[in-house]
């Protein structure tokens, strides 16, 4: 085992570790944690754990403690999945050394939120915290909309519900017929991206009165990181879509692992008429179809639009440990 007190530590051993990862997903990447704690960090230090069988890093083990309270570094308001990155087949081995390291940490309670379905956390850590007596408290708690997607948008339209095929068709139709209109990616850059992020932001407080209050300068910072560290990488992707030459609607997909993930959205409410927050996103299916991704993913929320979209769900659970 080896144990850090800093992401930057240990990102290249991490990397190596999500590429075999149970759950690999954008959010638990040191690259995102990496990201999250430099706008949100506390002064009290990380526990990152590097858990190795036979020489091989097998997962991480990275926490905070804070007031008796260890939980998943990160914070479920802009973390759609929080995890242990775990090497697929090392579940039973990595849970067994990750519990032996808890049970000695100085907690009362263990508050893990936000874990997928899929995770190999759900299967050990209860039934461990149960054979030594601890309190479990193990409930669905959001869920994701995905679905996966077909080689063509042909295919994806004729997959839809009859009545959500004739809808998205009659509204790409109505604005096509209405608007002079065009979607496009934004290239991010260290010179344009605030003046692209505040665009964003503003039609992300006019859409929403809870995304207004979501939008404090330091989310607004935490955005304005990840769309310069992950368009690095080609893994962000800022969307607009323009009428008549203004800015009506945009969203954020991170491109990552064969799956585009919409993390969030908005849109002018007076061109409500033309839909454009619905088609804004069934744009960027289409452009995902176009480039041969196999899934996507609404993230956390029940938005009636996702399932129209031809979404089905897909759950996360909460999962409270206590001494």
């Amino acid at each position: 085992m080896s144990y850090f007190e800093n992401i930057d530590q240990v990102e290249s051993t991490w990397s190596n570790i999500m590429s075999e990862c149970y759950v690999n997903t954008i959010f638990i990447t040191p690259q995102w944690q990496g990201t999250w704690w430099k706008r949100f960090r506390s002064d009290t230090k990380p526990i990152i754990e590097v858990l190795v069988s036979d020489g091989k890093p097998i997962g991480i083990l990275p926490l905070l403690i804070e007031q008796k309270k260890a939980t998943f570094i990160g914070d479920s308001d802009v973390y759609d999945y929080m995890d242990f990155p775990v090497v697929e087949g090392c579940g039973g081995e990595f849970f067994s050394m990750a519990w032996h390291k808890l049970s000695k940490m100085d907690w009362d309670t263990l508050n893990l939120e936000s874990i997928p379905e899929n995770s190999p956390t759900l299967e050990y850590l209860p039934e461990m915290a149960r054979k030594n007596g601890y309190t479990v408290d193990l409930h669905d708690s959001d869920t994701t909309p995905y679905m996966n997607l077909p080689g063509s948008w042909d295919e994806y339209l004729a997959g839809l519900r009859k009545k959500d095929r004739h809808e998205l068709r009659r509204k790409l139709r109505r604005l096509e017929t209405n608007a002079d209109f065009k979607q496009y990616v934004v290239e991010i850059s260290d010179e344009s991206v605030r003046k692209d992020m505040d665009e964003f932001f503003h039609l992300m407080a006019l859409s929403s009165g809870d995304k207004s209050e979501f939008l404090t300068q330091q989310n607004k910072e935490f955005f304005i990181d990840l769309a310069l560290n992950f368009s690095k990488s080609n893994e962000y992707k800022l969307f607009f879509m323009e009428v008549n030459g203004i800015k009506v609607a945009s969203c954020i997909c991170f491109d990552y692992d064969g799956t585009y993930l919409l993390y969030n959205s908005g849109y002018d409410p007076e061109q409500s008429s033309l839909s454009v927050g619905l088609l804004n996103k069934a744009l960027t299916i289409q452009e995902a179809i176009s480039r041969d991704i196999k899934e996507y993913n609404f993230l956390r929320g029940t938005e009636r639009y996702k399932y129209h979209l031809g979404a089905g769900d897909r759950t996360v659970f909460d999962l409270r440990i206590t001494r």
